[in-house]
């Protein structure tokens, strides 16, 4: 009975966590939308800048992870751990691929000198400016959680294969899907304001 009352504690926790985060986000988009509406025109063109392609198959992948997560908690709850492993393990690299596939992009920015403080970028004018200052820290922000993310995942696979995760007892690996699920959603929001509303 205690041990249901805290996986319920753990769950409530988890949801007011995601709530916050939600606010957090909910904030800078509303500062983003207040200042795509002071630059319409620079937002336009400075999001051109932006490699739709890549911003593409990084949302792709994490929506295939959001399955590979939801699968995994299926598998655990039928007893099915190495299976479990296998889905958590896709949903690991898929997290690293997306890192590394926002490393290259970024890279690609400070190679022009399209970063906060770059010369280039000072001489594009203040609408420039905000878009990547912008397109920076929000996509910094998630890239935080996706690394965040990472740790978690690599403790619960931990956790699975010690099997103090198992199908009478998976909160944690629950809780870590909820968070992914709520890194996902953000990336949703991002990719459309950052790379398709030109």
């Amino acid at each position: 009975m205690i041990e249901h009352r805290d996986d319920q504690g753990s769950k409530l926790g988890m949801w007011l966590f995601l709530f916050t985060e939600l606010l957090l986000f909910g904030m800078l988009f509303v500062v983003y939308a207040v200042y795509r509406s002071m630059h319409p025109e620079a937002f336009r063109i400075a999001g051109e800048e932006l490699d739709v392609v890549m911003g593409t198959v990084n949302t792709v992948i994490l929506l295939i992870s959001s399955m590979t997560v939801a699968m995994s908690i299926t598998a655990i709850q039928k007893g099915d751990k190495r299976r479990a492993l296998q889905f958590l393990s896709v949903t690991l690299l898929i997290a690293v691929i997306f890192l590394v596939n926002k490393y290259f992009e970024w890279g690609t920015k400070f190679e022009y000198g399209f970063y906060p403080g770059g010369e280039p970028l000072l001489e594009l004018g203040h609408g420039t400016i905000l878009f990547f200052g912008l397109y920076f820290f929000m996509t910094g922000l998630h890239a935080l959680h996706i690394l965040i993310g990472i740790g978690l995942f690599i403790y619960v696979i931990m956790q699975v294969k010690n099997e103090h995760i198992h199908k009478n007892d998976y909160v944690w690996l629950e809780n870590t899907g909820l968070y992914w699920h709520l890194v996902d959603l953000i990336w949703i929001f991002l990719f459309p304001l950052f790379y398709l509303i030109h």
